[in-house]
């Protein structure tokens, strides 16, 4: 059994939370640049909260799971929950929002193509 079917909760719904945070990113930072992105303080905390969501979710994706799926950056997305989360004052803007312009944009697909798998 895997550790999240330990604490009673099956891989595949976080993955789902993964999915719902990184649509919500897109969704507060839909049509901004990144000069409107830094000047809304809620828009960029909330952003920020769920890209620490999304790498806190993919912790409790089981190995055997991520190792199967090398198409999701699984080191990158956890690590940078770590930055987010307690690095926040020493963040790189320029990095998050490239984070919000590119690497959400491609991981978002990527988990539902995982969803979708029978594993």
């Amino acid at each position: 059994m895997c550790e999240a079917e330990c604490e009673g909760r099956h891989w595949r719904l976080y993955v789902q939370d993964m999915c719902e945070f990184s649509e919500k990113v897109l969704t507060y930072t839909n049509g901004l640049d990144l000069d409107a992105f830094l000047d809304d303080s809620l828009i960029y905390d909330a952003t920020l909260r769920n890209i620490e969501l999304i790498g806190a979710a993919a912790t409790h994706v089981p190995s055997e799971v991520r190792e199967a799926h090398p198409e999701i950056q699984w080191r990158q997305i956890i690590g940078t929950r770590n930055q987010v989360a307690h690095a926040y004052l020493g963040l790189d803007n320029d990095v998050i929002w490239d984070i919000i312009l590119t690497d959400i944009p491609d991981l978002l697909p990527a988990l539902r193509n995982l969803l979708n798998t029978t594993d």
